[in-house]
């Protein structure tokens, strides 16, 4: 009768595999974090430079910007609110939502341009952290 040896990895082994494994993710997983950031304010700033093309097409066939009341809705569909845009067209297909889930706010006239497209940015507040075009061309900028 033959015995077989049976081999396997003691528990010693497998807690110095768990330690390094646990290492490694201490030193990478923080620089794959801060990336997902990066690429959330990146596709927000992105996302504003879209609607804002938007916007200049509206303007440009209606000599004004949306109100306030009308929102970025009016980019999707006709306005029925006063001032009823008679070369209305359809600007974009959706309005997306930021890359935090949240609308986008939309002021016209905004604080320091003809209009302001603003990200609340990840907390959902109006806060340090938001993003916001103020510039004629919807040329976003952080507020960090």
């Amino acid at each position: 009768m033959r015995r077989t040896l049976r081999r396997g990895f003691t528990f010693l082994e497998i807690i110095v595999v768990v330690a390094i494994l646990a290492i490694l993710a201490t030193l990478i997983v923080p620089r794959f974090a801060g990336r997902v950031d990066e690429s959330r304010l990146t596709q927000a700033q992105v996302q504003i430079k879209e609607i804002a093309k938007g916007l200049e097409m509206y303007r440009l066939d209606n000599s004004k910007y949306p109100t306030t009341e009308q929102g970025l809705k009016a980019l999707v569909e006709k306005p029925t609110t006063d001032p009823v845009p008679n070369k209305w067209k359809q600007y974009m297909e959706t309005i997306p939502q930021d890359p935090w889930g949240n609308e986008y706010v939309y002021l016209s006239p905004g604080t320091k341009a003809p209009f302001e497209i603003l990200s609340l940015g990840p907390d959902g507040n109006q806060s340090e952290d938001d993003i916001r075009s103020t510039a004629p061309s919807g040329t976003p900028t952080p507020t960090r």
